[in-house]
């Protein structure tokens, strides 16, 4: 088994299933629901591959439908985190001294069984759990999924071939070594792609893992760590350490074995983890790995020469698909005075068409609940902030309703004050703020847009003139780390559009690509000296006709 070069398979991105009525997979997926939803499960830490009780018990309930609870799940505590520890650095030595292809068979064969088998549970958990449409739980939870566990492969393929050259006589290698000590995993609950992704590209490169999924996204967690150990993960490698974030967080920093934090969520919850690990430094074994994904305040820029049709229909997907809980949502958009009328027409039109509902009973909806309670309170302040501003029109929307579930309409607001609130901060909810700029005030406009909001994530202009899609794109290249040109700034691919951002948005190390993969190894150079000297001397040592005697110490 050991004896050739073995090549993992080229990847190829995962089809997206249709759903259409009548189709086999509609069938299959109403079935799996049905059967999630009468199912309340009892949701255990998993520690080295055994489950653990602590007896704190918190609630999993589904956004769209608050008095349905789906799980009941147990906390971690210090206690908890400190065997979890002890299980990742008890696991890695076995782990690490697997062959790559050993590895990554495992996250191979489970993208297999998400693609066959898997598909329904891990997209029904994402819809009852997360109040996601059946098109944005099959993106996500099935279809990017498996594109990180097919493609993560193939890069870490590719960054192990990554060899120095070797001149005669000496065989120079570099190996790619595990980092020392345990990975904590900290994701969010907007993507089940990320909660997949998180903990398993450290692992695919040997490292082991602490894995704590955002509280509000429990059920496709727990349904994820299955499918990992239904494809043969063996036990310790990921460590499921669902918590609070303090009483999770806090003990697994101070580790001195800390080697690694990848993290998507809050950029405050990010800055005060690297402000702890910057605090314990001494007591580290090595200066650990920061990766993290803290959100955006992303930006649509329409140019004169913008087609009204394209831009509306990207504001439309952009800020209210899954409710505008992407970090990558549009949520502030500049447009100028002489499209305004017609795209304010047509936006306005579109957003009355939209359906918003429970998207497990009605595959029809557009939009879902938002998470849970904190959101839906956060998100009401800015409909409030929108209504009593003197200088922001609610153009559509404005309500919510908590009766039944967690639900926002999708809103538009006009604001005549480019540095409005609504221009500058994350909201995380279906709320589309419009600055309309005049045309000859193009270049101030963009600079609006490039300073306004701390973030760098995503961005997308509408120009059909070349020469401004150009220009834009030059004066707005700090602003974001994926950037669209006629498109909506959401729906990054795997293998297509590498993710991230800078400025307050994050590290910008790419997930989905062999950029972040890289920054779960510790580089090893090895020179090998195939004839190595047997003599001290080098050759300009030797005498010729001009030498003199050579000096000698008394």
């Amino acid at each position: 088994m050991s004896n050739g070069l073995f090549r993992v398979p080229p990847p190829r991105n995962e089809p997206v299933l249709s759903y259409a009525p009548g189709s086999p997979e509609r069938r299959v997926l109403r079935a799996r629901l049905s059967e999630l939803a009468d199912q309340e499960l009892e949701i255990p830490l998993v520690v080295g591959g055994r489950e653990v009780r602590t007896g704190r018990l918190a609630d999993a309930r589904a956004p769209h439908r608050h008095a349905q609870r789906l799980a009941r799940w147990h906390q971690a505590g210090a206690a908890e985190v400190e065997r979890a520890v002890e299980a990742a650095r008890a696991a890695r030595p076995g782990w690490a001294a697997l062959p790559f292809h050993q590895r990554a068979a495992v996250f191979l064969k489970a993208a297999e069984l998400l693609s066959t088998t898997w598909r329904a549970t891990l997209n029904g958990a994402t819809m009852l759990g997360q109040s996601k449409t059946v098109d944005q739980a099959e993106i996500d939870a099935a279809c990017e999924v498996v594109d990180f566990w097919r493609f993560n492969v193939a890069w870490a393929e590719r960054l192990q071939e990554e060899q120095p050259l070797s001149p005669p006589g000496v065989w120079n290698r570099v190996e790619y070594r595990p980092l020392e000590g345990f990975v904590l995993a900290v994701t969010p609950f907007n993507f089940t792609s990320i909660a997949a992704n998180l903990p398993t590209a450290p692992a695919l490169m040997g490292n082991t893992v602490l894995w704590k999924p955002a509280s509000s996204a429990i059920l496709s967690a727990w349904w994820l760590l299955q499918l990992l150990h239904a494809a043969g993960l063996p036990p310790g490698v990921v460590n499921f350490v669902p918590g609070p974030g303090r009483a999770v967080g806090d003990p697994a920093l101070a580790s001195p074995a800390l080697a690694g934090l990848h993290f998507t969520g809050s950029t405050a919850t990010f800055q005060g983890m690297w402000r702890t690990i910057a605090e314990n430094l001494p007591r580290y074994r090595s200066y650990p790995r920061i990766v993290g994904e803290t959100g955006g305040k992303d930006f649509v820029f329409a140019h004169p020469s913008a087609d009204v049709d394209a831009l509306a229909t990207a504001l439309c997907r952009g800020a209210f698909e899954y409710q505008g809980q992407k970090c990558s949502a549009a949520s502030r958009a500049y447009v100028p005075e002489s499209l305004w009328p017609a795209v304010k027409d047509r936006l306005l039109g579109q957003l009355a068409t939209l359906e918003v509902g429970d998207p497990v009973d009605d595959f029809g909806v557009f939009m879902g609940a938002v998470i849970d309670r904190a959101s839906f309170e956060n998100v009401r302040s800015y409909l409030e902030l929108a209504r009593s501003s003197p200088d922001a029109t609610v153009l559509a929307g404005g309500h919510c309703d908590d009766a039944v579930g967690y639900f926002v309409e999708p809103t538009v607001v006009q604001t005549t004050n480019p540095r409005h609130r609504l221009m500058q901060e994350e909201i995380f909810g279906p709320v589309l703020t419009v600055f309309v700029y005049p045309d000859a005030r193009l270049e101030e406009a963009l600079e609006l847009c490039d300073s306004t909001s701390p973030y760098g994530l995503t961005g997308a202009v509408f120009a059909q003139d070349r020469a401004a899609v150009e220009r834009l794109g030059r004066t707005l290249e700090g602003a974001a780390g994926n950037f669209y040109v006629n498109d909506k700034p959401t729906g990054a691919v795997v293998g297509q559009q590498p993710f991230g951002g800078a400025r307050a948005s994050g590290t910008n190390d790419k997930a989905g690509s062999a950029w972040n993969l890289i920054r779960w190894v510790s580089p090893r150079a090895i020179k090998e000296n195939l004839n190595p000297p047997r003599k001290v001397e080098y050759p300009h040592h030797g005498e010729d006709e001009w030498s003199r005697p050579a000096r000698r110490t008394p």
